[in-house]
């Protein structure tokens, strides 16, 4: 019984990973482009979720700052979610749905790059930082599940994982950043891409 589990959650997963290879091809490039475009004119990325997705934010945020696979040098990337205190004083005084918002306010300038995780693509708080990073001047994404829901309307870049199980957008999710931190290192850095 557990053997068979095993079997089928998997294949249920490279289902999943088969579908994002084939239908988000494109639109992985053109948030790679956008990213490594903002990075070559000074600007950087912000990234941020709740729970699992903020543990992507943060893990996206420190292979860019750190590295990934190539040395080379730091990358300018803030995860909104690892300040405890700001996020409780904002929380406490202004409320939960703005613990990101006053983030891009205080942070965020015309030309960086927000992406915002959520796998119901229905989280108010990233709702609200991404409403606030446009009317800024930045360029936005949704790195999302289900249909998007009402985040996908607002980005520029709409990078939905169109999956209903929460374990396998998360999945799809983590997977799609790795290759992003890959595509833009190899886009700046490697020989051919390298700009400096």
């Amino acid at each position: 019984m557990a053997v068979a589990a095993i079997q089928e959650y998997f294949k249920q997963l490279q289902g999943v990973m088969d579908r994002v290879g084939r239908d988000k091809s494109d639109v992985i490039a053109q948030c790679v482009q956008l990213v490594v475009d903002t990075l070559r004119e000074g600007g950087k990325v912000m990234v941020m979720g709740n729970g699992g997705s903020a543990a992507d934010a943060q893990h996206f945020a420190a292979e860019l700052v750190g590295r990934f696979l190539m040395e080379r040098k730091a990358l300018p990337a803030i995860a909104l979610t690892t300040d405890s205190s700001i996020l409780t004083a904002v929380g406490n005084d202004y409320g939960f749905d703005e613990i990101f918002k006053r983030q891009i306010e205080a942070l965020a300038r015309p030309g960086d790059v927000v992406i915002g995780i959520s796998t119901s693509g229905m989280s108010k708080n990233v709702f609200h930082a991404l409403i606030a990073a446009n009317q800024i001047g930045c360029k936005t994404v949704g790195l999302l599940g289900r249909d998007g829901g009402t985040i996908a309307g607002i980005v520029d870049i709409n990078l939905t994982m169109a999956e209903q199980h929460t374990p396998f957008i998360q999945t799809a999710h983590g997977a799609v950043l790795h290759l992003l931190c890959d595509l833009l290192e190899k886009e700046l850095f490697s020989p051919l891409g390298q700009t400096e």
